[in-house]
């Protein structure tokens, strides 16, 4: 039975070999993204494989020699032959155990980084967007692969019977290999039996999943190896093989989850429970309750609901049905999927997205809007004229300005900044069929309609008061832009508040915006200056010369009334020439003493006769005078 456990790991192998080969060619022919990684489990099969049949070899030799040896004593007992030791009696056993403590290590550590980076270059690979690419001849590979999947499946389910009713340790990595490869090429059939169906992203998916696969046996493998380090040695006691993988054999027959769970609750309850009817019935009728598991996901597929601001695009087979497009919100009726399928669209919702960065969600700058710190965890900049104006550049030797034109080419500066795009979707139909991407289009176009424009302003205008313009300016021009591609969308706003200076020149902006700004506080000031002084001075002039014609006419009058007094006056004196001279002399008198201080002095039993002492001093003996009361 040696021979024939030996022949079928060769067997395992060389199919393994064919087809890993011939899947490998249909699935690089084809571009069959999903074929292409499936090959790379083959190829560890045959791996795997390989090995394992070495090692049957190895113990099979193992087998014989004993056998010799066991007949060699029989005719030679007592011979000193077999008095030496066991290295030197059993050669091909010591090349086994060597091979089994060095070699088979070394293989799983090279299967495992063989897993490991394979999954990781793969990943990379798909993550590329030059990878997917359009199949080529899906129906030809899709036959080959099923093709490949009948041959792996009924030699693996062989080789694994054979393995598990022999009890043969080292046939059954082979077979688990099979069994896994052949379920992957269905697999892989069914991907491409997705991009068959208008699905052309299916084979991408498969891929995915197939690198996941690989990931997660990279990582049982390394688990492996580091108990291996760890566990007892037994002297006498078959060992599993280093590189057969529990989860290959899981899932190249997943059946073994019944026995492990049977003989879980077994334990669990402490008797037979799978031997009851209910665990046989269970046990029969897995597959068509899994079945009516899978029935009833897919008929939950045809009942599809609109929420409130969408519509939906219902397609049958890929196919347009526009009796019933677009779809209202609410419930609808349709075919089961991949039959029918319904894509949804938020007509009623105002939608955006940002040009010039990226926004986090979890970024500490959110709440931040100062020009010294990013905004964004990344942010792009943009090219934006900047004009120079015409300067007073020299004087001439009599002091006067000479204008000097500045023909250079303008400079250019950088502004940094999110700007956020908003759009609504007004008509579905053009939305979704008459371009592939239609977000992204929108967003590109945004992009190059924003990155034409400002390369035509200026920067100063557009940091002050040129933004609300500017804005409406870029609506229009993505508005055509979109209308020219038949987008279906209404560019409502284009924001250019958060537009500013990178941040590491956003410092010595400042410093140029703040001199700017202290130059014009300078010239208005000077100005404010110059027309207070020009003003008081005008004033000024004013008031001297409406106070010198004040004067003017004052004299004139009085000159005049003047001259009328003196003329009224003569006919008086000529009257009355004593009584006239007496009354002027009193009048003269009255005015002149106006402002002294007068003292009455008034005695009794005399008659009134008014003296006047016109002396600058009063006596000291008149203010000396004391009543006659006090002198009593």
């Amino acid at each position: 039975m040696g021979r024939n456990i030996e022949r079928y790991g060769l067997v395992n192998l060389l199919v393994l070999l064919v087809v890993g080969v011939a899947g490998f060619a249909v699935a690089r022919s084809a571009n069959a993204l999903a074929g292409q990684v499936c090959s790379i489990f083959i190829a560890q099969g045959v791996l795997v494989a390989a090995v394992s049949w070495f090692q049957m070899r190895l113990e099979e030799s193992e087998r014989l020699e004993k056998l010799e040896f066991e007949e060699l004593a029989k005719m030679h007992s007592g011979s000193a032959l077999f008095e030496a030791k066991d290295a030197e009696v059993f050669p091909v056993q010591r090349t086994r155990e060597q091979f089994e403590r060095f070699f088979v290590p070394v293989f799983t550590v090279v299967l495992c980084l063989i897993q490991a980076g394979g999954a990781y270059l793969l990943w990379r690979w798909l993550s590329r967007p030059a990878t997917l690419v359009e199949i080529k001849q899906p129906t030809m590979t899709l036959a080959l692969f099923g093709l490949f999947a009948l041959v792996l499946f009924p030699l693996g389910k062989f080789s694994a019977s054979m393995a598990r009713l022999e009890d043969h340790r080292l046939l059954r990595p082979g077979a688990s290999y099979l069994l896994l490869c052949a379920y992957l090429c269905f697999f892989v059939a069914l991907g491409l039996v997705g991009v068959q169906a208008d699905y052309s992203k299916a084979d991408f998916y498969v891929a995915g999943a197939l690198c996941v696969v690989l990931a997660l046996m990279a990582a049982e493998t390394l688990v492996n190896l580091v108990f291996e380090m760890y566990r007892p040695r037994v002297r006498g006691k078959v060992e599993r093989p280093l590189y057969d993988s529990r989860l290959v054999g899981l899932l190249g027959q997943p059946e073994g989850l019944i026995t492990t769970a049977a003989q879980a609750l077994d334990y669990q309850f402490g008797f037979k429970v799978s031997e009851t009817w209910f665990y046989r019935f269970f046990e029969k009728a897995l597959f068509w309750l899994l079945l009516a598991q899978v029935a009833a996901l897919v008929l939950s597929t045809s009942v599809v609901f609109i929420e409130a601001g969408e519509q939906g695009v219902l397609e049958h087979y890929g196919k347009l049905v526009r009796e019933r497009t677009p779809l209202q919100p609410g419930a609808h009726l349709v075919w089961p999927w991949p039959i029918d399928k319904v894509h949804h669209f938020r007509t009623d919702q105002i939608q955006s997205f940002d040009v010039g960065s990226i926004p986090d969600p979890q970024s500490q700058y959110k709440n931040i809007v100062l020009w010294t710190a990013p905004h964004t965890t990344k942010e792009e900049n943009f090219v934006v004229a900047n004009r120079v104006s015409r300067s007073l550049a020299s004087t001439n030797q009599a002091g006067m300005p000479i204008e000097v034109a500045t023909n250079h080419t303008p400079p250019v500066s950088l502004i940094t900044g999110s700007i956020p795009v908003q759009f609504q979707i007004t008509n579905i139909m053009d939305w979704f069929y008459n371009n592939e991407d239609s977000p992204s289009l929108l967003q590109d176009l945004a992009t190059r309609e924003i990155v034409r424009y400002l390369v035509n302003v200026d920067m100063n205008e557009l940091m002050s008061y040129g933004r609300l313009e500017a804005g409406r300016d870029l609506i229009s021009r993505i508005q055509q832009a979109a209308e020219k591609h038949q987008m279906g969308a209404r560019v409502i706003s284009v924001g250019l508040q958060d537009i500013h200076p990178p941040v590491k020149v956003a410092p010595d902006y400042e410093k140029v915006i703040a001199a700017l700004e202290s130059k014009q506080a300078k010239i208005l000031e000077a100005k404010a200056y110059e027309i207070r002084t020009n003003a008081l001075a005008e004033a000024e002039a004013v008031s001297l010369v409406n106070q010198a014609s004040a004067d003017s006419i004052t004299r004139q009058v009085t000159a005049q009334a003047g001259a009328a007094l003196f003329t009224n006056q003569i006919p008086a004196f000529e009257a009355a020439p004593s009584v006239y001279a007496e009354r002027k002399y009193l009048e003269t008198f009255a005015q002149a003493t106006a402002p002294a201080r007068k003292y009455l002095l008034l005695m009794t039993n005399t008659h009134n006769v008014a003296t006047f002492d016109l002396q600058d001093k009063i006596p000291y003996d008149i203010l000396n005078l004391t009543p006659p009361s006090a002198k009593k």
